[in-house]
This record gives structure tokens, sequence and C-alpha cells, in this order.
């Protein structure tokens, strides 16, 4: 008999347990689902005593109690004096790019944010990371921007890594580029690359019929055989895309020589400096600092709630970085 209760209560434990797990486990997926359902959103920060409380909070681990507290109460001061003062207002928008320049859906949106509150005297900055991509997505994100030029708002484009190909036509908008020294900036050409699979549809006896109207709707073609026609025309539509490239680049920055530069060529940015690709050599952070002495800083973005799914997958991902990257160094280290 007692052999029984203790198998009865051990079956009891295991199923309160399975139970209970199966309820957390529910709420949870409830709970990232209504999570999930949520909007994008906006977001609009006051990031200026941010970096004022860093200042504060090395002041006073390295200077002497006398000292930090004579500070303090010198910046108390100016605080007091300053305090009905109209500060100029920063608005930080980050930009990180792919071939498709899929960012610009929420680019678009902050900068009428922006355009709805700011003035003349107020200033934006753009901090760019962006290696190009289709001609049409990063032409539009590069329309977005000139909104601010339309409305005499001045923008400065803040390149940390780099603004290439379609990420110079964005950049090159700005009143003002500033660039990392080792940055990457330029390509300032067009590319276009396409497989050909005629041969083996051919040698497998697969026949391919492509049927238009109008001379030039197709030039090059994946699975039809390529003339000498196709690859001229498919040539001129190139060029001309380069052309256009090349307009908007002396449009924005009419002191670039584009002999030089529009050569699809690519440079660091003490280079591009030289070639008058960019104004100033200066990381975002710096530049950003800087302008915290004076301004009030305000950082623009969006916030996205994550599906399940994409956080499931990018557990794994984050899993998997680690364990490369410590066999990488492991590597590393034998070598």
């Amino acid at each position: 008999m007692m052999e029984f209760f203790l198998d009865y209560g051990l079956f009891l434990a295991k199923t309160i347990t399975l139970v209970i797990l199966l309820i957390v486990l529910l709420g949870f997926m409830f709970s990232l689902a209504a999570r999930s359902q949520h909007a994008d959103r906006l977001q609009i920060k006051n990031v200026t005593r941010r970096y004022a409380e860093t200042k504060e909070r090395v002041q006073r681990e390295v200077l002497s109690k006398k000292e930090f507290k004579k500070i303090q109460k010198a910046r108390k001061k100016v605080a007091k004096e300053k305090q009905e003062e109209s500060r100029k207002r920063v608005f930080v928008l980050r930009f990180v790019g792919n071939i498709k320049a899929s960012a610009t859906k929420y680019l678009r949106d902050e900068v009428s944010a922006i355009l709805s509150v700011a003035d003349k005297s107020d200033e934006v900055v753009l901090c760019l990371e962006n290696a190009g991509g289709l001609v049409h997505e990063h032409g539009f994100a590069a329309s977005q921007l000139t909104r601010f030029k339309q409305h005499d708002l001045a923008l400065t484009i803040v390149v940390d890594k780099v603004a290439a190909s379609g990420g110079y036509m964005m950049a090159c908008v700005a009143d003002k580029v500033v660039a990392a020294p080792f940055s990457v900036i330029g390509s300032i050409g067009v590319i276009a690359q396409m497989p050909n699979f005629n041969r083996l549809l051919d040698k497998n006896g697969v026949d391919f019929e492509m049927i238009k109207a109008g001379e030039n709707k197709r030039t090059i073609t994946m699975f039809g055989k390529n003339t000498d026609e196709d690859r001229v025309k498919f040539t001129e539509q190139i060029e001309e895309t380069h052309e256009l490239f090349k307009d908007f680049i002396h449009e924005q920055r009419a002191e670039v020589d584009l002999a030089k530069v529009a050569t699809g060529e690519h440079w660091y940015g003490r280079r591009a400096l030289e070639l008058k690709l960019v104004d100033e050599l200066m990381t975002s952070d710096d530049y950003l600092w800087q302008l915290s002495r004076s301004t009030d800083i305000y950082e623009v973005s969006h916030i996205t709630p994550k599906s399940l799914s994409e956080k499931i997958m990018g557990s794994a991902q984050s899993a998997i970085d680690r364990v490369l990257t410590a066999a990488w160094q492991r590597s590393i280290f034998k070598s």
C-alpha cells in the first residue's frame, strides 16, 4: 500500500509540474503574441542629460571631493543663468542600409515627425551605415533627406563605417558630411550582374520562350539567348543610370571633380576628404559629444516589436556567433 501511495505521489507531482510548465509556456506565448500585435511606434528621447551624467560620473571618480564640489557649484550656477535661454536642438537619426534600403520605410516617418516641430535654427544629424544597393530604392531614400533642404533645415551626415554607391547617394545630400578616418566612401558607379542558364536549358531539352511588345521591353535575360544587340542596349541603360548618378552628385556637391571620383572606386575617409567627398574627419561619437555641450539632443527612432520566431532565431544566431567567435579565437592563439 505504501508503495502505491509513493508511486501515486510521484505521478501527481510530475503531472502538476507538467501542467504548470504548460500554463507558463502558454502565458509566455500569449504575452509575446500580444506584444507583436502592437504597431511600430516612433520614439523621441532627450539624451542630452546622458552625456552630462557620463562626464559627471568620471569627474566624481578622478577628482578630489573639493574639486568636484567646486565644479558642481559652477555648473549649477551656469545652468541657472541659462535656464531661461532657448537652446539649439539637434535631432539624431540612424540609418543602417541593405540592398533594398529597407529602413527608408521608417526614415520617411522620422523625417515627417522632425519637420513638424523643427525650425531653421535646429540641426538634423543622420548616422549612416550603407554599402549601397538598388538604385531606385536608394534614390527614394536620398529624396527623403532632401526634404530637410527644402525646409531650410541643416543636415549633417556622419559615416563611421561605410557610405558607398547608393549609400553615398544619400550622404551627398547633406550640408556637411563627416566621416571616420577609415570609413569607406565613394563607389560612384553602377553594376549589374546576371547569370544565364540558356545553354543548360538547351542541353536538357528545355525550351524558353519570351514574348514582348516593345523592342526594348526586355534586353538581357537569365534564360533566353542574349544577343549582341541586347548587350549593347543593356550597357546603354547602365551608362545612362551612371550619368544620372553623377548629375545628382554634382547638384549636391559641385566642388567634387567627377572625372576623378565617378570611376566606381572607393576611398578611406582621409583620402575622401582630399577628394572633397567629405568635409571633416570625425566619428559620430565625437561629433555628438561636441554638440552636447551647447545643444539639446533628441534621438528619433522606431520601436519595432519582434515576433516570437524572430526572438528565437535571434537567440540561435547569437549562440552560433559565440561558438564561432570562440573557435576563431582559439585558432588565433594556437597559431
